[in-house]
């Protein structure tokens, strides 16, 4: 059988992923090799300022998708919510494999998000994450915080601030779950878009690549995944936008999208009910409804929103 040449970054929590995806296929087909490929992205040669689309789109992914297109790789793993609503074309998710835990936790050397006290500093640089924070804890300093989640994790316990928030996820599949001091309830933080999930990429061309990945793909992850994509896609917002999205599928095939805009006048929410093989439908139903209470056509012609996603694109 062939080898597989899977393009990640080189992060200790991308290499930790795609090492999962790796081990997983070679398991599925017996005599399959993946050869991991590392990929420096932009987002990861820019670390001195805050990511925004002055300075590019798509930070984490675009010289992964390149090197796709190009052929010096013939599959792609990221981390989902890093993802463009739109691929590049040529390109196909063959798998959505089962999905982490997606919720955003606080990690505190202050106690939980009620313990801490007024003034108390808080690391992030996700504009989601600060605003819906801002709405549960106004009190609370926010500060500018990037790095790997180690970093991150790091920057509190020396003391340079009192707590962080992460993604669940990440910490997991690193083994630091041990660090973190609470999860945040989904009512006080909606997660990104997709979330949780990574995303399998291959040239759509490939058939053969296309079928030996699409083992991994778990359908109830990717019905998630699709509404939430597809809420994010109509309501024109780029990954820096304060929207929260998570998707849940039942045993029977229902699902529920619960999908929030932090917006000028605090926070927008809707529960949206579908199918999970309509998935994308229920997705854009959920958009229209934020659009509609928030008064705009898009997020696009909101500039509270910040700028609107640009083309796939890099600095």
């Amino acid at each position: 059988m062939r080898t597989l040449r899977l393009g990640t970054r080189g992060s200790d929590l991308a290499l930790a992923q795609s090492g999962s995806m790796a081990r997983a296929l070679e398991a599925r087909h017996p005599g399959l090799m993946v050869e991991l490929v590392r990929i420096t992205t932009s987002g990861d040669r820019i670390k001195d300022v805050p990511l925004g689309p002055s300075l590019g789109q798509a930070f984490f992914t675009k010289e992964i998708q390149d090197a796709l297109l190009d052929g010096r790789v013939d599959l792609a793993v990221h981390s989902c919510k890093d993802l463009a609503t739109t691929l590049p074309e040529g390109t196909v998710l063959a798998a959505i494999p089962e999905r982490e835990d997606v919720r955003d936790v606080l990690v505190s050397r202050r106690g939980g998000l009620a313990e801490l006290p007024a003034g108390a500093t808080v690391g992030t640089s996700s504009m989601r994450r600060k605003l819906f924070l801002s709405a549960a804890r106004p009190d609370l300093e926010l500060v500018e915080l990037r790095g790997n989640v180690p970093t991150r994790v790091g920057a509190v316990e020396e003391g340079r601030m009192d707590a962080a928030i992460l993604a669940m996820a990440g910490l997991r599949r690193l083994g630091l779950e041990g660090k973190v001091t609470e999860p945040l309830g989904l009512s006080v933080m909606l997660p990104a878009a997709a979330q949780g999930a990574l995303a399998l990429e291959v040239r759509a061309a490939d058939a053969e690549a296309v079928a030996l990945v699409s083992v991994l793909d778990d359908a109830g992850a990717r019905a998630e995944v699709t509404a939430e994509r597809a809420c994010l896609h109509r309501l024109g917002a780029g990954c820096q936008a304060p929207v929260g999205a998570l998707g849940r599928v039942s045993s029977g095939g229902a699902l529920r999208l619960r999908a929030a805009v932090a917006g000028p006048g605090g926070i927008v929410w809707v529960e949206v009910d579908g199918d999970a093989d309509q998935a994308g439908a229920t997705g854009v139903a959920a958009a229209e409804a934020l659009l509609k209470q928030l008064g705009v056509a898009s997020l696009r012609d909101a500039e509270w929103a910040g700028p609107p996603p640009g083309e796939r694109r890099g600095p």
